[in-house]
């Protein structure tokens, strides 16, 4: 356990460098500690950043490859406060992530299971996405 937890601390430090590319590192590395608050909270910032839309759009396709509904509510929690070419990114990413080769987990699924969330901006938030991915191989419709 202490080196997973080594992971976590570095991913963390990473996700407030200046580097564009270690903070894109960070968004992938985070994404499997989903469920650790402070690493939810980082990935949200990430998904967030106001710098660099790689990191906006790496982060959302590692955590959109995850799939979970902890995974997918942080990408609506970022959908809710994003700009408009924020969402733009965030949806980019999504959508990287279900053309991809590998099999990746049922995102709509966790966007229906979002459907029930106690925040309303999340709920609202799963709404656009699941509107977004259910158009079929062509690239979704903006979020927001």
């Amino acid at each position: 356990m202490p080196a997973l937890m080594s992971g976590l601390e570095a991913a963390l430090a990473e996700a407030s460098s200046p580097s564009w590319a270690q903070r894109v590192r960070a968004g992938r590395d985070l994404a499997s500690f989903v469920d650790v608050p402070e690493a939810a909270e980082a990935l949200v910032g990430l998904l967030l950043d106001v710098e660099d839309t790689a990191v906006t759009r790496q982060t959302a396709e590692a955590l959109a490859r995850v799939g979970t509904v902890a995974a997918v509510r942080l990408i609506a929690l970022a959908v809710a406060e994003a700009d408009d070419n924020q969402a733009d990114w965030l949806q980019t990413g999504v959508h990287d992530a279900l053309v991809g080769v590998d099999g990746v987990p049922d995102v709509a699924a966790a966007c229906a299971n979002l459907a029930r969330d106690q925040e309303d901006a999340v709920r609202r938030a799963a709404a656009d996405m699941s509107a977004g991915l259910s158009q079929g191989g062509r690239k979704p419709v903006a979020f927001q």
